[in-house]
């Protein structure tokens, strides 16, 4: 039997562990109790992210789901209706909590991934009146998680943000990896602030925090956003040894993304010869489609496991392979030889 160290693995960005340094951080860090608003560290995390992004005022949160929701119900009332892409987070993978928690109505476009028509989610924008369920925002990911980490181009957001304003609608980002979009595009991250009303952005994934993601828009909204966050059961007291993890990240893990990129394109390479690449590899996930393939998704996931390779099935045909700051330049060669070997057979 293989032990749990001993896997290489692949299967998201959220299994990484704190490094030395981020402990350390952690251990020292000067704590308050943040529902008075009395946590230093969580302030400055707080002030700290709201500049990177050029906004007046950011909330740390538990979780990125959590984040996407209190922003969702900052811009959407109940019984209006949020647009946003089939594949989407925030109607994929939270349970609902758009429709059960802030009883918004979502309606979708065809998933894309990152290759969103503008012109599309324009014309499917409602107004007011009829008796139709108006539209209030509109969501967007970057980098996009089920679109294999495609990243939206500057100039597609722009033009989202034109339609935005055309319809009098908000437009909200979640950004769980929009630190991967920053560092593969070289868009500032100011440049991405200044198009959204909200955002949410996560320091448990790429950067390897162990907990935490923040909301980021004006001091109003994020005023508003405190009470949802207490509504919702997020409310933290000495947070402050998380917030210090996260502080940590931000200032030694977002330059290295590179090299999980660098790694991931070294994957891609690896398996594209078996027509089982998704798409173009652009940051640190390399999404796999197996429906040309004789092995389906749990079985490919089956047989790495077996060689000490985790893979993250997403669907009967669907795997996904992510790469992070747990990998390194060993662990990518054995998984590419494992994987290259199961996939040969």
């Amino acid at each position: 039997m293989i032990m749990a160290e001993a896997f290489v693995d692949l299967r998201s960005d959220t299994v990484t562990r704190p490094t030395a340094g981020m402990r350390e951080a952690m251990a020292a860090a000067e704590v308050g109790d943040d529902v008075y608003g009395e946590d230093p560290t969580v302030n400055a995390l707080e002030a700290e992210v709201a500049a990177l992004f050029g906004h007046e005022a950011a909330l740390f949160a538990p979780s990125g789901s959590m984040a996407n929701q209190i922003a969702l119900q900052l811009l959407v009332s109940p019984g209006d209706e949020l647009l946003c892409d089939a594949d989407a987070h925030v109607v994929t993978y939270e349970i609902g909590a758009a429709a059960a928690y802030g009883g918004i109505s979502s309606r979708t476009w065809p998933a894309v991934g990152a290759d969103i028509d503008p012109e599309l989610v324009a014309r499917m924008i409602r107004p007011d009146g009829y008796f139709a369920v108006p539209t209030r925002a509109i969501a967007v990911e970057q980098t996009h998680n089920r679109g294999g980490g495609g990243v939206i181009p500057l100039a597609t957001l722009r033009e989202l943000r034109g339609v935005a304003d055309d319809a009098g609608v908000a437009l909200h980002c979640d950004g769980a990896r929009i630190w991967h979009a920053h560092v593969a595009d070289g868009v500032p991250l100011t440049e991405y602030g200044r198009l959204f009303d909200t955002l949410s952005v996560c320091l448990s994934k790429g950067l390897g925090a162990p907990v935490g993601s923040l909301v980021v828009g004006s001091a109003e909204k994020i005023e508003r956003a405190r009470m949802i966050r207490k509504r919702m059961g997020g409310g933290m007291r000495q947070a402050g040894i998380l917030a210090a993890a996260g502080r940590y990240a931000l200032a030694h893990h977002v330059d290295r993304l590179a090299e999980d990129h660098a790694r991931a394109a070294r994957l891609a390479e690896a398996v594209a010869p078996f027509g089982v690449l998704a798409s173009t590899v652009r940051t640190n996930l390399v999404p796999l489609d197996l429906t040309k393939h004789a092995l389906d998704a749990r079985a490919l996931a089956a047989a790495a496991r077996a060689q000490g390779v985790l893979v993250s099935v997403l669907g009967p045909r669907t795997a996904r392979l992510v790469t992070h700051l747990g990998i390194d330049d060993a662990a990518i060669s054995q998984a590419a030889t494992t994987l290259t070997k199961i996939l040969a057979a």
